[in-house]
């Protein structure tokens, strides 16, 4: 079931939604080589929690950590580790939620590390413009599918990949709620969209096949081929004027 958000509630997801995008901020400064991921994890929740919210990936489902930080060829869930150090031309994926007063904001980048290859850097910068597609679409009385329709036209138009085992979806109360967002499909797919729709957009993109396997910690997806994989998200509302971003960073573009 689908839960449509007053304006109260999207207020609540818009100040969690600030501070997960302040967090993905400061972790985009300090992703350097040689920091470790769970370096990177501590910093999250330590900043996280100085600002009165709750890592809500800790603990869910069992998972370790306040980041999912996944290298390269991971595509997501990756599980922070004080044995995983970031080296020159890593990209690393971090997905993150917090939660303040019982609502969650979620948000995702892919950071390149030192000197990238030009193809991966061209992977990241279409990924996270095929989300910025995606949110295009995000208008009363499209419907669901149209954002995937978006991502995966223009992934696919350069050649890539475009995962199907996840998908972006809802947010709220609960960090996965109704709808279910494939990053591919027709545009007369889904539910209709309509005001205080609150959707995780978040394009999950490879420079290979779109084919994952989950490793043996249960978390990690990676890619069949070992090709690198990016991984960009928003929380957007729908409003009658359109979509609003609440994940939204001061540097709106992290790759130029």
């Amino acid at each position: 079931m689908i839960i449509l958000k007053s304006p109260h509630e999207i207020e609540c997801i818009r100040k969690a939604s600030k501070l997960t995008a302040d967090t993905l901020s400061l972790l985009v400064e300090k992703a350097k080589p040689g920091i470790t991921t769970l370096e990177l994890d501590t910093i999250a929740e330590e900043y996280i929690r100085s600002h009165g919210g709750i890592p809500s990936c800790k603990g869910y489902y069992g998972f370790p950590a306040t980041i999912c930080a996944s290298i390269n060829d991971e595509v997501v869930h990756g599980i922070p580790s004080a044995k995983r150090k970031l080296k020159n031309g890593d990209v690393l994926s971090i997905d993150l939620v917090s939660a303040i007063d019982g609502y969650h904001g979620d948000s995702a980048v892919t950071i390149p590390i030192g000197h990238v290859k030009p193809d991966v850097m061209k992977l990241l910068k279409v990924t996270e413009e095929s989300l910025f597609k995606g949110i295009e679409q995000v208008k009363v009385g499209n419907r669901i599918g149209a954002i995937g329709h978006a991502v995966q036209t223009y992934c696919e138009k350069h050649g890539y990949g475009v995962v199907r085992d996840f998908v972006g979806h809802g947010l709220g109360r609960e960090m996965h709620e109704d709808p279910q967002i494939p990053n591919y499909g027709s545009p007369d797919q889904g539910p209709l969209m309509k005001p205080g729709m609150v959707l995780c957009i978040e394009p999950m993109i490879t420079l290979g096949t779109h084919r994952v396997r989950v490793l043996g910690d249960d978390w990690t997806a990676v890619t069949v081929d070992g090709k690198p994989a990016a991984h960009f998200e928003h929380t957007v509302v729908v409003t009658e004027n359109g979509p609003e971003i609440l994940t939204m960073r001061d540097e709106p573009r992290l790759i130029k």
